[in-house]
């Protein structure tokens, strides 16, 4: 494997120009970022809040992996990951996924590919708070 990973924790803040800042670009064509926050309403309710339960010590290798798949699979040269575990309130970040690669068809491809194996993997549990209660979502992210 060739490319760069940065894997960044982040159970209170999500600093996504940070995280983009340690992609590796040299020989790139472009950056393609996916930037997840949490809505303020959801079937007309306002969302207070969303809470990620997560299973700490498997989080970042699960996210580690799918980068490695990623710069795999679509040739990327880098990727920067993180996911907010905790309380995530209305229009804040919840997930940051940027790669770089030399070509930006690759870079589209890899990047929605991780966001959806992200949602699909990713030992990660979602409680919506609303005022009528709150409800565990079904899935995993």
């Amino acid at each position: 494997m060739q490319g760069r990973i940065f894997i960044q924790e982040a159970p209170e803040n999500l600093d996504v120009e940070g995280l983009r800042a340690q992609l590796e670009t040299e020989g790139c064509g472009a950056i393609v970022s996916f930037v997840g926050i949490t809505r303020g309403l959801d079937d007309g309710e306002k969302v207070l809040r969303l809470e990620f339960d997560a299973w700490q010590d498997k989080l970042s290798e699960t996210l580690k992996l799918l980068a490695e798949q990623s710069v795999e699979r679509f040739s990327l040269h880098s990727v920067a990951m993180s996911h907010r575990t905790g309380s995530v309130g209305p229009g804040e970040n919840i997930v940051a996924i940027h790669v770089a690669s030399p070509h930006r068809k690759e870079a589209f491809e890899g990047c929605s590919w991780l966001i959806d194996e992200l949602k699909r993997q990713a030992p990660l549990w979602k409680k919506e708070v609303k005022p009528s209660g709150a409800s565990w979502k079904s899935g995993l992210g």
